[in-house]
C-alpha cells in the first residue's frame, strides 16, 4: 500500500480543478503499523461523532465514515478531490491526535477500484489478522450506522457499505475461510500452554466481557482451565457472561486481588488508560513470589503497561504477539482465500459499473462547473471591493467559498442521483435549471442528445 505523502499527496491535477467524485480510503492497519502506533490513532466511540462532524465539513470530503478497531483505523470517504480530502484527514489527525512526520509512512491512501476492493476485503475478513474472523462484519455495520446517525454518509457510501456487507455474506456462504485452529482465541491457548504447560485446572481472569473475552474463555476451558472469574466496569454485561460460562463475576475494583491467584489474565476493554500499570504488576508479582503469570492484552489502546514485560515471572503478550502466533498456524488456507478474492474481483467490477453509470449524469457535471464559476466571480468581486487581502486572508476566504460551493453541489448531487429518472431525457436538466434559476445546464442535456 502506498503511504500518504506529506505535501500534496501525489496529486497531479491543478489545485482548484474539480475532479470526478470517487471513493477513497485513508488509514493504517496491523500490516502497516505496530499496536503502539495503532493505539495512538484509535478513535474511541465517544469521539467518532465529533470526528465525523469535522471531516464531512472539511475540504474535499462529501461523505465520511470511520472504521476503528484493534486492527485498523480507516477513514472511508466519498470525495470530489482526493488530494484535498487527504489533506483534510491529515489536518484532523495532526490537530486531534498530534500526528508526527515520522508516523505518516504508516498511512495508506487507496482510490477508486482499489479502495472499493479493499472495503469488500475488509468486510469479508480477508484483510483481518485472522482470516474469516466474525467480528469485522459487525464492526463495519456498526461504523456505518454510527456515520448515518451522525449524518455524514449519503447515497454513495450507503450503497458501497451495503454492497460490502452483501459481498461478505456471499464470501462466507461460498468459501470455507473460517478455521478455529488459526483463530485469536486458539493463539491465546497456544501461548498459554507454551508458558505454563498443561492448562488443566488453571485459573483464568477475564477483564472485559466482550465477544473476544467469551471466545477466549471457552477455548481456555476446552483446554482444561476450570476456574474463571470475570470483571468489567459494566457489571450487567459481566453478570450475563458469567452466567453463560458458569463463571464468577467479581467487582471491577477488586480485580488486582484476583491477579494474585490467576494463572492466565485476558484483558480486553475500551479504557483509554492502563488497567494494569507496571507498579501494580510488580506488587502482584511480589505477592505471587514470582510464580508464572500469563497476561494477554487484546485491547487497543492497550490495557497493560508494556513495561510489565520486564517483571520477573510475568509473561505479557499483546495483539501483535498474537498475530505472529496466528500466522504460524495459518497453514493451508491460501486456496480458500484465493477463491474469495475471485468473488471480490468480480463484485468490484460489476459494482463499479453501477457507480460509473450514476456519476455520468451530465446535469451534475454542468452544475459543478456553474458553481465553480460562480465561486470564482464572487471572490473577484470581494477582492475588488474590500481588497487587497494578505496572502493568508485570501487563502482562507478562497477555501471557505470553495467549501460552501462543494457542500451545495454535493447535496444537490445526492438529490439528482436519487431522483426517479423521467421518460423525457431533458426533464432532469430543465428541472435543475429552473431550481437554480439559470440556463447553463441546458448545455449538458443538449450534449447528451
Amino acid at each position: 500500500m502506498a503511504p500518504i505523502l506529506p505535501s500534496h499527496l501525489g496529486d497531479t491535477s491543478p489545485r482548484g480543478h474539480t475532479l470526478e467524485p470517487t471513493l477513497a480510503v485513508i488509514g493504517l492497519n496491523f500490516r502497516t503499523s505496530t499496536v503502539a502506533v495503532r493505539e495512538r490513532f484509535w478513535i474511541s466511540e465517544a469521539r467518532r461523532s465529533e470526528a465525523l462532524y469535522q471531516l464531512v465539513r472539511s475540504e474535499g470530503i462529501d461523505e465520511a465514515m470511520v472504521l476503528a478497531t484493534c486492527n485498523r483505523t480507516e477513514f472511508i470517504l466519498w470525495t470530489s478531490d482526493v488530494a484535498s480530502a487527504a489533506d483534510s484527514v491529515l489536518r484532523f489527525l495532526a490537530h486531534a491526535y498530534e500526528l508526527r512526520l515520522c508516523e505518516w509512512s504508516h498511512f495508506y491512501r487507496l482510490m477508486d477500484d482499489i479502495a472499493l476492493a479493499h472495503i469488500f476485503r475488509v468486510a469479508s475478513s480477508l484483510d483481518s489478522m485472522v482470516l474469516g474472523e466474525h467480528e469485522i462484519m459487525t464492526q463495519v455495520d456498526e461504523a456505518w450506522k454510527h456515520a448515518k446517525q451522525a449524518g455524514s454518509t449519503g447515497r454513495f457510501l450507503d450503497s458501497i457499505v451495503q454492497k460490502a456487507l452483501s459481498v461478505s455474506k456471499r464470501v462466507r456462504s461460498e468459501v470455507a475461510i473460517t478455521d478455529e485452529a488459526v483463530s485469536m482465541p486458539y493463539a491465546i491457548v497456544e501461548l498459554s500452554i507454551q508458558e505454563l504447560g498443561d492448562l488443566t485446572g488453571r485459573e483464568v481472569l477475564l477483564i472485559g466481557a466482550g465477544q473476544m473475552s467469551e471466545r477466549a474463555a471457552r477455548c481456555l476451558m476446552s483446554a482444561g482451565a476450570r476456574k474463571v472469574n470475570i470483571t468489567s466496569r459494566t457489571s450487567a454485561t459481566a453478570e450475563e457472561l458469567a452466567t453463560r460460562l458458569n463463571a464468577r463475576r467479581i467487582p471491577f475494583e477488586e480485580r488486582h486481588r484476583y491477579l494474585e491467584t490467576a494463572d492466565i489474565v485476558v484483558s480486553s476493554t475500551q479504557s483509554p488508560n492502563y488497567i494494569i500499570s507496571r507498579e501494580q504488576a510488580e506488587a502482584v508479582a511480589h505477592a505471587r513470589e514470582h510464580r508464572p503469570l500469563v497476561l494477554i492484552d487484546l485491547a487497543v489502546p492497550r490495557d497493560i503497561d508494556p513495561a510489565v514485560r520486564e517483571i520477573k515471572g510475568i509473561r505479557l503478550f499483546d495483539i501483535d504477539d498474537l498475530e505472529q502466533a496466528v500466522r504460524r498456524n495459518t497453514g493451508e488456507r491460501h486456496a480458500a482465500a484465493a477463491a474469495a478474492e475471485k468473488i471480490i474481483c468480480a463484485e468490484v467490477s460489476g459494482f463499479r459499473h453501477r457507480l460509473a453509470a450514476e456519476q455520468s449524469l451530465p446535469e451534475f457535471a454542468a452544475l459543478r462547473r456553474y458553481l465553480d464559476e460562480l465561486c470564482r466571480q464572487e471572490l473577484e468581486l470581494l477582492r475588488k471591493e474590500f481588497g487587497p487581502f494578505t496572502a493568508d486572508q485570501d487563502q482562507v476566504m478562497t477555501a471557505f467559498a470553495s467549501h460552501v460551493m462543494q457542500r451545495i453541489a454535493s447535496s444537490l448531487a445526492r438529490e439528482l442521483y436519487g431522483a426517479p429518472k423521467p421518460d423525457d431525457p431533458n426533464a432532469l436538466g430543465t428541472a435543475v435549471s429552473r431550481l437554480m434559476g439559470f440556463e447553463h445546464l441546458q448545455i449538458a442535456t443538449e450534449a447528451k442528445n
